[in-house]
């Protein structure tokens, strides 16, 4: 174990914060460490591991894809593309029927700000005050928190931030050069912020009466994560253009941006191309996730259990007077605490439980969908216990 930190202290680039913990295996809502330890993954790699690590159909799906074909260049044709867009056709939203290969988020929020431009000639996009988009240039230039922007700027021009859940504030950014408006239907970064359920409605009639395009970022949200197949069906709202990424795959770095042809067919040949993009491995997991997501009903499964989760989360607040906040559509939840939640996170590791987080106070749970209702109610228990010893622990500070 020392040696596995050893070496990567030494070689890795220190971007992470890390916990000293080696994850080498994992099943469903568990991981492992190499001495055969378990923990409840309620992280999931934020949200990536959205059916489960190591979904049997995903890993199925890679062991018969490599060893028949690894990689092959979007300039070809290849049968796990075709399949990989079929799947993706079938849970697209209603008038959105092109595709756009990636393999990140960050890469789809990037292809998404160029088709905007490209498709209104026009510069200048609206994005929101907490917005996380990613950290490529382009999108970190859409990314609200000045701690990712400040050491690389100046970042792209004509960006403007928008009061995120205040339509009004939106509406005045918005003018004759305006490309698009990009947002998250639930802020993730920032703590799973969930605004208002007329805001993104206003955003769509914007866009439609300025002539400009709405770039919704589904990458934390999609995919049933808020008991929905997309977090834009809570509100019966169409984009021009959705940024998909994390969990499409069932963890093999992928993503896509789904649009409409009418929009992608203003892309000419080569504009925005990838070399990776479309790999076949990358393909065929994406292909037998999505069958796994629909065939077992994910997201309804999220529905269910973020009820669940919901009660829960509003017992821990009436509870404690340290959580400042509860917060929560699907399996997508947070706990706004009044106090850093670094010791909260590292108590949970020591008592077999990963939790995420946002920012320095808010702990932010993105479990995978296939989470067991007993395992999920054993980490709320966990929290309820934690946040009881850190009142008490601040109890005896203050004395």
């Amino acid at each position: 174990m020392d040696k596995v930190f050893e070496v990567e202290d030494k070689y890795l680039a220190p971007l992470f914060q890390k916990f000293k913990l080696n994850i080498v295996r994992g099943s469903g809502s568990k991981v492992w460490d190499e001495n055969g330890v378990g923990y409840t993954d309620l992280m999931a790699g934020y949200g990536v591991a959205i059916a489960g690590h190591c979904n049997p159909w995903v890993v199925d799906a890679v062991k018969r894809q490599v060893e028949k074909l690894i990689t092959c260049h979007g300039s070809f044709y290849n049968d796990a593309r075709a399949s990989f867009l079929e799947a993706l056709s079938s849970i697209s939203p209603k008038g959105l029927d092109s595709f756009i290969l990636t393999n990140s988020g960050a890469e789809s929020v990037e292809a998404a700000i160029k088709l905007a431009r490209k498709k209104t000639g026009r510069k200048k996009i609206v994005s929101m005050k907490g917005a996380f988009h990613g950290k490529t240039m382009g999108a970190l230039s859409a990314t609200w928190n000045k701690k990712y922007r400040q050491s690389f700027e100046p970042l792209l021009g004509n960006f403007v931030f928008a009061e995120y859940g205040n339509a009004e504030s939106v509406e005045k950014n918005v003018d004759s050069d305006t490309a698009a408006i990009i947002a998250e239907p639930i802020q993730g970064e920032s703590g799973v912020i969930i605004p208002p359920p007329d805001f993104l409605p206003r955003l769509r009639e914007i866009c439609t009466k300025n002539g400009c395009m709405l770039i919704l970022d589904e990458i934390q949200t999609g995919l049933g994560r808020t008991g929905k197949m997309w977090a834009s069906e809570h509100y019966n709202v169409l984009p021009d253009i959705m940024a998909v990424a994390k969990g499409i795959a069932g963890g093999i770095p992928a993503g896509c941006v789904i649009t409409s042809s009418e929009i992608s067919s203003c892309l000419s040949r080569g504009e925005h191309t990838s070399t990776f993009a479309g790999n076949p491995v990358a393909c065929a997991a994406g292909t037998a996730l999505i069958k796994y997501v629909v065939e077992k009903r994910l997201p309804e499964r999220a529905s269910y259990l973020g009820k669940v989760a919901s009660e829960s989360l509003r017992k821990l607040k009436e509870k404690h007077i340290i959580v400042r906040d509860v917060r929560s559509v699907g399996l997508m939840m947070a706990v706004e605490t009044r106090f850093d939640v670094y010791s909260i996170l590292n108590k949970g590791l020591s008592r077999g439980f990963i939790f995420g987080y946002s920012g320095r106070e808010t702990v932010r749970m993105l479990p995978p969908l296939v989470i067991e209702e007993a395992d999920l109610n054993q980490a709320f228990n966990l929290l309820d216990e934690i946040l009881g010893e850190e009142e008490n622990e601040r109890i005896r500070q203050n004395r």
